[in-house]
């Protein structure tokens, strides 16, 4: 797995993880609707930690800098 990530990508996307995870976890949003943003919360955690979207790479896309 080759990063495909830049910076603001990753700080956007841990951001808009804790947002989720906070909606969550106050209640605001509960039910399905809420499990299914927890597990995005999730997934956009991970891949910023880790550097790389597995979306990115079928379009040989990539937000990090050469």
């Amino acid at each position: 797995m080759k990063p495909n990530m830049g910076t603001a990508d990753r700080i956007i996307r841990a951001l808009l993880a804790v947002i989720l995870a906070v909606l969550y976890f106050s209640g605001t949003v509960s039910g399905t609707l809420g499990i299914i943003l927890l597990a995005l919360a999730g997934i956009l955690l991970l891949t910023s930690l880790i550097s790389f979207c597995p979306l990115y790479a079928p379009f040989k896309f990539s937000t990090r800098k050469q």
